[in-house]
């Protein structure tokens, strides 16, 4: 089944990048935001949570302050592309990948939420969309975060390749 295409005026196809920040902002609180690189701006989002299809899951190096630093993309399917990119170190990025650790079955859309901490801290919890239900993960340090992702990778494609072998299409 293809989906019906939109005429008219449209933005462009590029991904809408959420950054993950526990911040304010005008006295709004946020915990992830956009940036407008070219106005060089922070735009508060206001929902804390993000309804799809986890597709890929990406390690990006950003050099900051003459550093580089080696941030987690995690790119979902929804009415558009979004990529939420958080440091690989962080709280959120930890929390997310010891509860995606869990998921067999990634043809399902899932529903990712900043959840604020203590102070600067943002951690994130991820829930079946369907049962609306939370994927608990117990909290591990010492986790391997690079043997995580290699196998939500793989899991994420082994998930894709399954529909297409079936002949069932995946609806974004």
């Amino acid at each position: 089944m293809i989906a019906e295409i939109k005429l008219g005026l449209c933005n462009p196809p590029e991904p809408i990048y959420l950054y993950v920040k526990k911040g304010e902002l005008s006295g709004e609180s946020y915990l992830w935001y956009n940036y407008d690189i070219n106005n060089k701006i922070t735009i508060p989002v206001q929902q804390t949570g993000l309804t799809g299809y986890i597709s890929e899951l990406k390690l990006t190096t950003k050099e900051f302050r003459e550093r580089d630093n080696i941030k987690l993309d995690i790119v979902v399917r929804a009415d558009e592309i979004y990529i939420i990119r958080t440091g690989i170190e962080t709280n959120f990025a930890k929390s997310f990948l010891l509860a995606v650790s869990l998921i067999q079955d990634f043809s399902k859309p899932l529903i990712i939420a900043a959840t604020a901490g203590e102070e600067n801290v943002v951690f994130c919890n991820v829930y079946d969309a369907a049962t609306k239900t939370r994927i608990d993960s117990k909290w591990n340090k010492d986790a391997d975060w690079l043997a995580i992702i290699d196998s939500v990778q793989t899991k994420l494609q082994t998930s894709k390749n399954s529909h297409i072998v079936s002949g069932e299409p995946i609806l974004f």
